[in-house]
């Protein structure tokens, strides 16, 4: 059998607030409450579980998604019509850009938790 990235826990001050939210701007279905967790499956079966935490025990962890062309225009759009600022950059010193890094398209947004999300259309180390 082959590794591969099955779920991973992510801490959240309101799990379902940043479920959706993530499910919302890459148009990804919520799952059903399973205990502590909400997930959201992304299309490579890699399933993020969501779970409330105390605001003050949460680590800013950063998520990147590998999107098409499409998706990244789609999801852009969903950014901008709910006013979510978005960078250029992770250090958030280009708002309101996207970047073209390897030869594609990506931006940098964080979720209501504080984590930094990463939406590109080029995996690292390619060029178009």
């Amino acid at each position: 059998m082959s590794v591969e990235l099955n779920h991973t826990i992510i801490h959240a001050r309101d799990k379902r607030e940043s479920a959706e939210f993530l499910a919302t701007i890459l148009d990804l279905e919520v799952g059903a409450e399973w205990g502590p967790f909400i997930p959201v499956q992304t299309s490579n079966s890699v399933t993020l579980d969501f779970a409330s935490i105390p605001a003050e025990s949460i680590t800013m962890q950063h998520y990147a998604f590998l999107i098409s062309d499409e998706e990244f225009d789609a999801a852009f759009a969903r950014i901008q019509d709910q006013g979510i600022t978005y960078y250029a950059d992770p250090q958030r010193k280009q708002p309101g850009e996207i970047n073209r890094h390897h030869g594609g398209r990506g931006l940098y947004f964080m979720d209501p938790s504080g984590h930094a999300m990463e939406i590109m259309t080029r995996p690292y180390g390619t060029e178009g």
